[in-house]
């Protein structure tokens, strides 16, 4: 194994379990990494996708139980079954239109200048959906997610798929998303984190059965390498996210975007950085 690509599978791991459940885009974050590491081919693509999956087993390692009772209550336990129903409505907005417009996306965003400014305009969502959570602190009407309904789960799912574009964070979308539409904090995060499984195993199939060409039975190890990194930061940063919600909000990672937005900018248009496309 090249230890070159073994160290830029670790680092991209690293940077996917880091930023994939955090507001700030872990998609983004991959395109400027990838760029600074020369790792831009057709295979680090997939790659950046693939070890998506190491970040959500570790979102189904932390919710294994309430996932078990999910499974073995969806043929009779309605409280479940609505649960599961509602994940599957959330799904499909992203899912649709992600396979409509996926190859255009690839096209015209997968770069590090739309991403910055992705990121910049999603900081200033954040301020102002923070701003109006604090003005108006009795909006939230649903404090768990078992008290959702399909068309509250429709609404997230709706805020999700504007995370197709790279640099606005699916995790910022649905979180954010999910507060302006009546959810608690902690009931929009934690359905963020379970809409994710669906979201990116999915995304990660479709990848990489679209995309095998590209792949050999040599890239496995970098592969395997990468998803472990994912899997081991991945479940450090969700146990820190919750405990770090129950007495922050999510202004520290709206300012966070804005100064990385503008260092992309400005290194790109000083030439301090030669960003790849």
């Amino acid at each position: 194994m090249d230890i070159i690509f073994a160290l830029k599978a670790v680092i991209m791991g690293l940077v996917e379990g880091f930023t994939e459940f955090l507001p700030i885009s872990s998609t983004g974050h991959l395109i400027l990494a990838g760029s600074l590491l020369n790792f831009t081919d057709e295979r680090a693509k997939v790659f950046d996708i693939a070890i998506q999956a190491g970040a959500i087993l570790a979102v189904m390692w932390e919710y294994r139980a309430r996932i078990g009772t999910v499974l073995g209550g969806i043929a009779s336990d309605p409280r479940q079954q609505k649960f599961a129903l509602n994940l599957v409505v959330a799904f499909l907005p992203a899912a649709i239109l992600g396979f409509l417009f996926n190859k255009a996306i690839k096209a015209h965003l997968f770069a590090p200048l739309p991403v910055a400014l992705a990121f910049i305009v999603g900081a200033l969502v954040i301020l102002w959906a923070e701003r109006r959570h604090k003005t108006l602190p009795g909006t939230h009407r649903i404090e768990t997610v078992d008290d959702m309904s399909m068309i509250d789960a429709l609404k997230v799912g709706c805020a999700q798929a504007f995370a197709l574009i790279p640099g606005t964070s699916r995790s910022g979308a649905t979180i954010i998303g999910g507060m302006l539409f009546g959810l608690s904090r902690k009931a929009a995060t934690e359905f963020s984190f379970f809409l994710a499984i669906p979201t990116l195993l999915a995304a990660t199939a479709y990848s990489v059965i679209k995309e095998r060409a590209a792949l050999s039975a040599a890239d496995l190890p970098l592969f395997g390498i990468g998803g472990l990194a994912a899997f081991a930061s991945a479940f450090l940063c969700v146990r820190w996210l919750l405990r770090y919600i129950s007495s922050h909000d999510f202004t520290a990672f709206a300012w966070y975007r804005i100064v990385f937005g503008i260092v992309v900018i400005a290194t790109a248009h000083f030439g301090w950085v030669m960003w790849a496309e």
